[in-house]
């Protein structure tokens, strides 16, 4: 899987297939539908441009899409705000020309490990980069979930961990949410970073290695979460609910702050003090 073209046809296919037309209030036709959801031409209709411009775009043949045209694509496919963006990405133009090497794996600044090492006491927290990379943690991080020293540099990402990684499917009862969760993230990194040769390895991997994976990764949802619950099944403390929140950190461009908290008085918040304990003498 590349970017530019194929990402473009595979979406816009998808999104089209979608969508019921009945619901747009557009007729059946002369012709009798062969594939569900929209035709090319409905398409474009809605979206206010030609058929041709629109076959053009969706087979990435497209040189330059203004944003009026992906505001009106947006609409005309009833896409989320999600959806919107990572269009308005696969469609930017690529820099052709010239041997890309590899993009580095971006570092932590020590003030944010700081920040890190100041929430040990309750809050397990974690830094992720392009790709779903994770770049740094707390003690009770590791505690709550991996042991992310032990494992090689190259292994500490999160959706190859959530597909490839038999742990996960033990510490998340309700795996089945995490992994949808965590492909509709990596689809938005790639809208993100269309170019990036870390984003396109771990993508490549899971496709070639996981099932679970592809069926997700085929029916191309694209929706980020930054905040919500999820479930831990730990061996010494049992299930944990905890509240994440995802904040972006704007000095440092495609890294995240993720936090995990439990309510007050929860029995997840004393488990965590408990951790937060052993962690502090590990």
């Amino acid at each position: 899987m590349g970017h530019g073209e194929p990402e473009i046809k595979s979406f816009l296919k998808a999104r089209r297939a979608a969508l019921d037309p009945a619901e747009l209030g557009l007729p059946e036709g002369v012709v009798r539908r062969r594939v569900r959801g929209l035709r090319r031409e409905e398409v474009a209709q809605l979206a206010g441009i030609s058929v041709d411009y629109y076959t053009r775009i969706e087979q990435g043949r497209a040189p330059a899409i203004s944003d009026s045209v992906v505001d009106g694509l947006a609409r005309a496919l009833r896409l989320t705000p999600s959806e919107h963006t990572y269009l308005r990405n696969i469609t930017l133009p690529r820099q052709r020309g010239g041997a890309a090497g590899p993009d580095p794996r971006p570092r932590v600044r020590p003030e944010i490990q700081q920040l890190l090492n100041a929430m040990d006491g309750n809050v397990p927290a974690y830094v992720y980069g392009p790709a779903m990379d994770i770049l740094a943690w707390n003690r009770l991080g590791t505690r709550l979930c991996i042991d992310y020293p032990a494992i090689p540099e190259e292994r500490r990402n999160g959706p190859l961990l959530v597909f490839l990684d038999p742990r996960l499917k033990e510490i998340h009862p309700n795996w089945a949410e995490v992994a949808d969760d965590t492909v509709a993230g990596l689809r938005a990194e790639v809208g993100r970073h269309p170019g990036n040769s870390r984003v396109c390895r771990v993508t490549h991997e899971l496709l070639e290695r996981s099932e679970e994976f592809r069926r997700r990764w085929e029916a191309q949802e694209v929706q980020e979460r930054t905040r919500g619950v999820k479930r831990f099944r730990h061996p010494e403390m049992g299930e944990l609910v905890l509240r994440f929140e995802a904040f972006v950190l704007p000095a440092d461009p495609g890294q995240m702050l993720c936090t995990y908290t439990a309510d007050e008085g929860s029995a997840t918040a004393e488990a965590l003090r408990v951790l937060a304990g052993a962690a502090a003498v590990a």
